[in-house]
C-alpha cells in the first residue's frame, strides 16, 4: 500500500474525528468519540480550559463540559488510568490495562521500597478501604508537600502507589484533586471481573486500538499513543528488560491486524489497519490542546504535518516565543497557525495575547477563519468577547476580522 504525505494527513484527520460539521455536541457524541480516540489526556494546566475537555470541542464543536465529568464519574462509562499519560479513557479498556498494573509490582518506586514505606502504604490501602473516597490530604500521616510542582507528600506517593497497582481507583475530583476508592466502588463489576488478557496479548489490543486511533503511523508512534513498552513499563527493580515491540508489531502483521504501508518521505514502515478506507480530503477548522491526540508525539507531528512545536509552559518568560499557552490552529488538513490564549473568567474575556501563522499561509484566510473559532470558543467558555493582543503577524487580520 502505497500512500503520499497528503492522504496520510487525510487518513490521520479522518481518523481522529476531524472534518465532521461541528454542531452542538451531546453526551452520546462525546461518548461515541471517547470510543474513537480511546483517550483524554488530563493535565492540570487551567489557564484557557482543562486539557481533557478540549478535544471533543475541538472534533465536535460547543458541547456542555460537564458531559466528560458524567460519563467518568456518575455513569462510569470512564475511567482514569495511565494511557497515553494520565487519561480518562472507556472502562472497557479496564481489563486491557490489567497487565500494566500487575507489571507496576517490579517497578522502583514499589518493587525496591524499604519494608517501612511498604508498611505505610498498606495503611493507607486500609484506610481508603474504611473511608473511601479520600482525598491524599485526608489520608492518616499523610505530611506536606515539598517543592514545587510534583512535590507529593508522603500521603500522595502512596496513594499514587496504590493507583499505579490498580489496588485503588479514583472515583471523583473535588477541585481537581483526585478523590480514591475500592475498584469494586468505581469499576462496574462487568470490567472489573472480566477476564485480563496476558500482557503480550493485552499489549497487542492497545496497538491495534491506537493504529485505528492514528489511522496511520510508524511503530514508535503506535506504541505512544499508549505507552507500550516505553520507560514507564520497563522500569524495573533490577535492569530494565529489552522493548518487546518490534516482535509484537511483526506479530500483529503475521496475524493481519496490522497492515505494513509505504508513505512518500517516510523512511521507515508504516501500519494501518487492514484495509483501510480511501482517504478524503479533509476540512477541517479547530483550535487544539498542546496534550490532544494529534499532538502526543513531536515527531510524528513534524512528520506529518512540517509543524515543529514545543509547549512554553516550561520555558521562562523572557525566552518563550509563541506564549504560554500556544494553542495550534488547524484549518483543512494542515497546522496554519499557533495562537496564545489564556481566559480571563473574571472579566468574561477570551484574551489573546499573541498569533503566528506558519510560512506561507494566507494572513487574511487564516486570521478570518481564526476570528469565527475564537467566538466560538469564547461562547463555549461563556465569555463576552474576545481581545486580541500585539504579538505575531496573525493580529493585524485578526483585529480586521473581529471588527
Amino acid at each position: 500500500m502505497d500512500l503520499s504525505a497528503s492522504e496520510v494527513r487525510s487518513l490521520h484527520l479522518t481518523a481522529q474525528g476531524f472534518g465532521v460539521p461541528r454542531t452542538t455536541g451531546t453526551t452520546a457524541k462525546v461518548k461515541t468519540l471517547s470510543r474513537r480516540l480511546h483517550a483524554f489526556q488530563i493535565d492540570s494546566v487551567n489557564v484557557l480550559v482543562r486539557a481533557h475537555y478540549m478535544p471533543a470541542y475541538s472534533r465536535l464543536g460547543p458541547y456542555p463540559r460537564q458531559s466528560i465529568d458524567d460519563l467518568a464519574y456518575k455513569r462510569r462509562d470512564l475511567f482514569e488510568y495511565w494511557g497515553h499519560a494520565a487519561c480518562l479513557m472507556p472502562t472497557s479498556l479496564y481489563p486491557l490495562f490489567r497487565w500494566r498494573m500487575e507489571n507496576q509490582e517490579n517497578n522502583r518506586y514499589w518493587g525496591g521500597a524499604s519494608p517501612a514505606v511498604k508498611k505505610y502504604v498498606e495503611k493507607v490501602y486500609e484506610y481508603v478501604a474504611a473511608n473511601g473516597p479520600v482525598s491524599a490530604a485526608e489520608l492518616p500521616d499523610a505530611g506536606k508537600s515539598t517543592g514545587n510542582w510534583w512535590g507529593w507528600s508522603d500521603g500522595k506517593r502512596a496513594i499514587e502507589v496504590l493507583f499505579r497497582l490498580g489496588r485503588v481507583a479514583v472515583s471523583g475530583r473535588r477541585n481537581f484533586a483526585r478523590l480514591y476508592d475500592l475498584p469494586e466502588c468505581v469499576i462496574p463489576k462487568e470490567f472489573l471481573n472480566a477476564p485480563a488478557p496476558g500482557a503480550d496479548d493485552g499489549k497487542k489490543q492497545l496497538l491495534v486500538l491506537a493504529a485505528k486511533a492514528l489511522g496511520i503511523g510508524a511503530a514508535s508512534d503506535i506504541a505512544g499513543y499508549f505507552h507500550i513498552e516505553t520507560w514507564w513499563d520497563r522500569t524495573a527493580v533490577k535492569s530494565r528488560p529489552r522493548s518487546q515491540l518490534p516482535r509484537l508489531i511483526s506479530e500483529l502483521v503475521e496475524e493481519g491486524r496490522l497492515q505494513v504501508a509505504n508513505v512518500e518521505g517516510w523512511h521507515e514502515n508504516a501500519y494501518v489497519v487492514p484495509k483501510p478506507k480511501a482517504p478524503k480530503p479533509v476540512h477541517a477548522r479547530a483550535l487544539v490542546s498542546p496534550f490532544d491526540p494529534i499532538m502526543w508525539n513531536r515527531i510524528p507531528t513534524q512528520r506529518l504535518f512540517g509543524f515543529d512545536y514545543k509547549i512554553e509552559i516550561y520555558v521562562p518568560e523572557a525566552k518563550r516565543v509563541y506564549g504560554y499557552y500556544s494553542l495550534p490552529f488547524l484549518l483543512g488538513d494542515r497546522l496554519v497557525a499557533r495562537v496564545d490564549l489564556k481566559a480571563d473568567r473574571k472579566a468574561g474575556v477570551l484574551l489573546v495575547p499573541g498569533a503566528f501563522a506558519e510560512k506561507g499561509v494566507d494572513l487574511k484566510l487564516a486570521g478570518a477563519e481564526l476570528a469565527d473559532e475564537l467566538r466560538l470558543m469564547a461562547s463555549w467558555l461563556e465569555l463576552d468577547r474576545v481581545v486580541v493582543g500585539e504579538r505575531g503577524d496573525l493580529v493585524k487580520p485578526l483585529h480586521r476580522a473581529l471588527r
